[in-house]
């Protein structure tokens, strides 16, 4: 799913391409409390977690976002949406859609598109417990990291379309 206007990357490719602008992307992990943050590198290869945002309203939540989206110049946030062990969308997924409806309006110059959030936290848990850092402080950056795995494999997966090149049939 697609809300918002057109950002600078039209035409399905990322940064690094000829004629493609350099431009960032953000990952947006939706909690009830806080924002997990992440953003590509300008070539769109590498995630990395960034900050996390206390949610307050979604004006507020819409001003903070969109001041790391002019900062880093992204044009599109990739949002986590929770989908169950089963595929099944339930009422966080809804809560994550009327949300994203809500930052869209706010920010009219960005791109949302959802992608499947399944085992983000628990993949980004193991890594910070791995790494050694204590819960406490795993709490205040889970969400970030959670964000990073999800765009990463957003990336990857927009990497993988472009190195196939077009199929048997499609133009080139």
């Amino acid at each position: 799913m697609t809300t918002g206007g057109q950002g600078p990357t039209q035409g399905g490719e990322q940064g690094g391409g000829p004629g493609v602008p350099d431009t960032r992307v953000l990952a947006l992990d939706v909690g009830g409390r806080r924002l997990g943050v992440a953003v590509s590198d300008p070539t769109g290869t590498l995630a990395s977690p960034l900050v996390t945002v206390e949610r307050t309203t979604p004006e507020a939540d819409a001003a903070a976002l969109g001041a790391l989206a002019a900062e880093y110049r992204a044009s599109t946030v990739v949002t986590g949406l929770p989908i169950d062990l089963a595929g099944r969308q339930g009422p966080a997924a809804e809560a994550v859609r009327a949300y994203l409806d809500e930052l869209a309006a706010h920010l009219p110059g960005l791109t949302f598109e959802l992608v499947d959030e399944r085992l983000t936290t628990v993949m980004a848990n193991r890594a910070l417990a791995a790494s050694g850092m204590p819960g406490r402080q795993r709490r205040a950056v889970i969400d970030q990291v959670a964000a990073s795995v999800f765009l990463q494999s957003w990336l990857d997966a927009r990497a993988d379309a472009r190195f196939q090149g077009p199929r048997r049939g499609e133009a080139r």
